[in-house]
């Protein structure tokens, strides 16, 4: 075993726990589920390594940055569409799909978008979402459209967007992402909303009212960012089921799990039923259609930058070595 320093904290690095490929062939065989990855456009050029498990393993992309608001419209009336441009490319070059993310957001939002008044805002948005959707229309399959609209009781979360467009504006995002892009499937996407609880009751009781009106919502994104510090959700695969009970498709948008430093051998094996615990829980339900982890390696995580004393989240380890993580999802 060996140390090596992320975000300056010590990472013990358990050789030991990192498993050959599986016999089974890359996750994207084992599964009839989209199995896909965040990436960034600079790593895909930069790094032959990271560019060929990517396209080993996944048949599915979603960009990390390179489509949020903040990235492509910056300043007003500016765009700079380069790294979405790279990975859409990419993914027709090798057969993959693309997960739009995001449209509606409230963090990496320019500041412009802040200082809007309410008419503005919505035209604003409406025009925001016109024209980045109707940019890649016909080649994404999913679009993350609203994205953490809730807080963790329940209530709506106080975003630019809710304080100055009220509730409407959900329904009004998903209708101008339909028209836009109307072959796209339409998600609304939050974390924390895994298994039962006040949130994902919140987001329960929003897609069935949005469903009442005629809205085009077409499935419910779950983020899956866990971690061992704390327990595994309670009810994860009956909150999936009650959502397509609604006639919705279910996607995991953005799945790691954290474990705090240094790693062990038997956190690499606790890390690894929080993962399998969700790919079953995923594939128990038939319209759960997609497992997308936010990332694949350790080596380009956001997760040491966010959580200080946390880390290793991913399925293959900064050197590119699959974890026993990856050895149960494809067993």
């Amino acid at each position: 075993m060996r140390t090596r320093l992320a975000a300056g904290i010590a990472v013990l690095v358990v050789l030991s726990q990192t498993v050959p490929a599986s016999a089974a062939g890359p996750l994207k065989s084992v599964t009839n589920r989209y199995v896909g990855s965040a990436v960034a456009a600079q790593h895909l050029n930069a790094e032959a390594d990271y560019r060929k498990v990517l396209t080993r393993e996944f048949d599915s992309v979603t960009p990390e940055n390179e489509m949020k608001w903040g990235v492509v419209e910056a300043v007003r009336g500016q765009y700079d569409w380069s790294g979405a441009d790279e990975i859409v490319k990419y993914a027709k070059k090798t057969g993959k799909s693309v997960r739009g993310h995001t449209l509606v957001w409230h963090s990496q939002l320019p500041d412009w978008v802040d200082d809007l008044e309410a008419a503005e805002l919505r035209d604003v948005v409406k025009n925001h979402i016109r024209t980045e959707a109707g940019r890649y229309r016909g080649k994404i399959r999913a679009w993350d459209v609203v994205n953490e609209a809730f807080n963790e009781d329940g209530t709506r979360r106080q975003t630019v967007f809710q304080e100055k467009l009220g509730d409407r504006y959900v329904a009004d995002a998903f209708r101008w992402a339909h028209a836009a892009d109307p072959k796209a499937k339409l998600y609304i996407n939050d974390y924390n909303v895994e298994g039962l609880n006040p949130k994902s009751d919140a987001v329960y009781e929003l897609v069935k009212s949005l469903k009442r009106q005629g809205v085009p919502i077409h499935g419910v994104g779950i983020q899956a960012h866990l971690s061992l510090m704390y327990g595994f959700p309670a009810g994860v695969r009956e909150n999936i089921a009650r959502f397509a009970a609604l006639g919705l498709d279910v996607a995991i948008t953005e799945a790691d799990v954290r474990i705090p430093l240094p790693v062990t051998p038997e956190k690499l094996e606790a890390q690894a039923d929080y993962f399998e615990q969700v790919w079953d829980a995923c594939h128990a339900v038939r319209r759960c259609v997609e497992f997308t982890t936010w990332g694949f390696t350790d080596r380009h995580s956001w997760v040491p930058d966010v959580f200080p004393g946390e880390g290793a989240a991913c399925l293959f380890d900064e050197n590119l070595r699959p974890k026993p993580a990856y050895a149960r999802l494809n067993s």
